[in-house]
């Protein structure tokens, strides 16, 4: 992969072609050069152009203006600016879809959507294709040697709609042709013999519009994914033919984006990129107010769902990523309206940069005065002149700079590593084993069982690594993740391959400690149900198997067992979801305080091989979820002892092998916490040593660095990877 600079980029989205419209009165040079010195004077190092304009590029079929962006890019490498350059192609011109009408996309069989807004292509479509192609390599040939250049970005946030168009669900059953050769064999293994489903020829299987076999709808789900990596795999294999050396090539990804298997599609690339926007304002207040039952969607809320965006992120390759657009000002519609408070922007940077961030770059420089997205707010207000929020940023510019290449790259720690899977979140999505307050299936069920889990452990002070559950075999042996990632929590793994259970059971037996929650190895590969008792083909392990199950109108009291090594807090309850266990040989850590499910054990554990299998047959409330970090891991790796509720500390390793510590106060009252090591404030190079009380004050962040050449996490821990 390229090189990057030695330092974290940090930059915005620029679109110096919107500004005729931007300021009538001003000539476009004059206001480029204001832009960019105060860029500049913000120290800025990066920003990203081109990607939103495919009719400025080529304003008629076949008529190029590629010439328009040179003096951005001139300006921008006169001021040391670096620049990514990104791809068009989620925006198709007005001109194609008059045009070549057949590439609108369908978001049902038939049914077009309608023109005026983005992503409203058939991608996988050869016209479509073929004026991609051409408009990619005009621009990518005509600027790929310019020196403000270091990297490229393909489209921008794919994977929005699932595309139902005719020829997408031909390929689709050519897929299953090749995949499963025969019909007879696509009935077995479907199930198709239900509900007189039975194929007698290829040509009987239905389009998707009405299917409620689970079977098809998980392979639906994978084929669509497949076409959106395909499509950006393309594109970058494109690009790099004519890619100078040490341009790196990347997509940003909209992590909910339904047509997204993030891991697989960051493998085309040479780093991972996302997009976190999150509610600012009392969205980042800490103790949290957030409601358990508050969804998370493509703007999280609570300083938690951020970490965990940001982990999610760094999951794609298990290696630092790329902040391609984040909050300047308010993100979201004209109704909503709550830009930062004072501190808060460096906060959220510098908590992004503490869990693997190798750039941070804002939407966008300046305001919109038109548009869909009018009031989502640049760094620039819609008059232009520089304000708070600039001056917020400039302030964080300028921090950056002096932190330098320590903070670049780092790789977090963790104290718990947590089991992703993308498969059972799209069967959750149309099959939920949860219900809404009002009955309705809940379409966030995945997450439902997921998030409890990271957000227990975020509030314990234990950091998190999340890795896809095709990473496990595909990246190590059991041995080895038994030793890099201690602790392996496993929620709503509900569609797991024999191998991937198998390979469960070897990593606790090699000295794991893996934790089973609900649902998790309840289905095969192609979502059926197993045969043998739940958890599959874990029974053994976990000493515990079940057979009834059933949903939680209301919280149910948890207790610890007396006497035992789990403890549980007063107000700990079990949620939504609840395992009938039934003990074969392990031992019981908690139990419910209900006349009917008081039967069964809450939370189990079983010492297998060098190893154990903890099991948690619901989904735990907060306190609960807290408590069970804390025993997962009675011990954070960061150091840090005793914070109170609105602190978090986070902590990673630089490249050179230096231990950073990124401190954080989420809210009004000024607080002071004792430091747990020898450190030196990066930011102001004065030395806090072992004990000495570390002042935050309202919305404050201390990044430090430790003066201990032996400061490594304990081993065990941490999880390295």
């Amino acid at each position: 992969m390229a090189a990057l600079p030695a330092r974290v980029l940090f930059g915005a989205a620029y679109y110096h072609e919107y500004t005729p419209a931007y300021d009538p009165e001003l000539r476009p040079d004059e206001r480029l050069k204001t832009d960019l010195d105060l860029m500049a004077e913000a120290n800025f190092t990066v920003i990203r152009v081109g990607e939103s304009v495919w009719s400025t590029w080529e304003p008629e079929n076949g008529r190029f203006d590629l010439d328009w962006l040179q003096p951005v890019l001139d300006g921008a490498h006169e001021r040391g600016i670096s620049v990514v350059l990104g791809t068009p192609t989620y925006a198709a011109p007005p001109w194609l879809a008059r045009q070549y009408p057949e590439i609108t996309a369908e978001n049902a069989t038939g049914q077009r959507l309608g023109w005026g807004a983005r992503q409203e292509i058939d991608f996988t479509h050869p016209a479509f294709r073929f004026h991609a192609e051409r408009v990619i390599r005009k621009m990518v040939a005509r600027y790929a040697d310019h020196p403000a250049i270091i990297g490229w970005q393909v489209d921008n946030e794919p994977g929005l709609h699932l595309l139902h168009n005719r020829g997408v669900f031909e390929r689709f059953v050519d897929h299953l042709r090749e995949k499963y050769g025969d019909v007879e064999t696509l009935n077995r293994e479907w199930g198709l013999v239900y509900w007189s489903h039975r194929l007698s020829t290829w040509a009987d299987l239905w389009t998707p519009d009405g299917n409620e076999q689970p079977q098809y709808d998980v392979a639906w789900r994978e084929f669509q994914a497949r076409q959106v990596t395909e499509f950006i795999g393309w594109q970058a294999d494109i690009v790099r033919e004519y890619a100078q050396p040490g341009q790196f090539v990347t997509t940003c990804i909209s992590y909910t984006r339904q047509g997204v298997e993030d891991d697989e599609m960051s493998d085309r690339l040479d780093i991972a990129s996302g997009n976190p926007y999150y509610d600012m304002q009392d969205g980042l207040l800490l103790p949290d107010p957030t409601p358990d039952a508050h969804e998370q969607k493509w703007k999280t809320t609570g300083v938690w769902s951020m970490y965990q965006t940001a982990d999610w992120m760094f999951s794609s390759r298990q290696a630092p990523f790329l902040v391609t657009e984040t909050n300047a000002q308010s993100i979201g519609f004209a109704w909503d309206n709550r830009p930062g408070y004072d501190g808060q922007w460096r906060q959220a940077a510098w908590a992004h940069v503490a869990r693997g961030a190798r750039m941070i770059e804002y939407w966008q420089w300046q305001t919109l005065r038109f548009g869909a997205e009018t009031y989502w707010g640049g760094v620039l207000p819609h008059s232009g002149r520089p304000g708070r929020t600039y001056a917020e940023i400039a302030r964080l510019g300028a921090e950056f700079e002096t932190a330098g290449e320590l903070v670049a790259g780092l790789e977090p720690d963790a104290d718990i590593t947590m089991v992703y899977s993308m498969p059972s979140k799209w069967l959750m999505q149309k099959y939920p084993p949860l219900a809404t307050p009002d009955g309705e299936p809940d379409a966030a069920a995945y997450h439902r069982i997921f998030d409890p889990f990271y957000r227990g452990a975020f509030d314990a002070g234990r950091q998190v690594r999340i890795i896809h559950a095709r990473q496990l075999h595909e990246r190590m042996a059991p041995e080895e993740a038994a030793r890099r990632h201690p602790v392996l929590v496993v929620p709503a793994l509900y569609i797991a391959a024999d191998a991937t259970i198998d390979w469960l059971a070897a990593y606790a037996h090699a000295g794991g400690h893996l934790v089973l929650g609900p649902r998790t190895a309840y289905a095969d590969h192609e979502a059926r149900a197993r045969h043998e008792p739940a958890p599959g083909r874990l029974v053994e392990a976990a000493g515990v198997q079940y057979d009834e199950f059933g949903n939680l109108a209301h919280d149910v009291p948890i207790r610890a067992v007396p006497g035992g090594p789990f403890e549980v807090p007063a107000d700990a309850t079990a949620t939504q979801w609840i395992e009938g266990l039934t003990v074969t040989d392990a031992e019981v850590l908690a139990v419910y305080e209900h006349p009917h499910y008081g039967r069964w054990p809450a939370v189990t554990t079983r010492g297998h091989g060098a190893g154990r299998v903890t099991t948690v047959g619901t989904v735990p409330g907060r306190d609960l979820a807290r408590a069970l970090a804390e025993w997962l891991v009675p011990a954070a790796s960061s150091g840090w002892r005793d914070l109170p509720a609105s602190v978090t500390a986070t902590t990673g390793t630089s490249p050179d092998g230096r231990r950073v510590h990124i401190v954080h106060n989420w809210s009004w009252e000024p607080v002071s916490v004792p430091a747990p090591a020898d450190l030196s404030d990066v930011l102001t190079d004065t030395p806090v040593l072992t004990g000495t009380a570390l002042d935050l004050g309202a919305w404050d962040v201390r990044v430090l660095v430790s003066t201990d050449a032996d400061s490594a996490p304990t081993p065990g821990a941490t999880n390295r990877s």
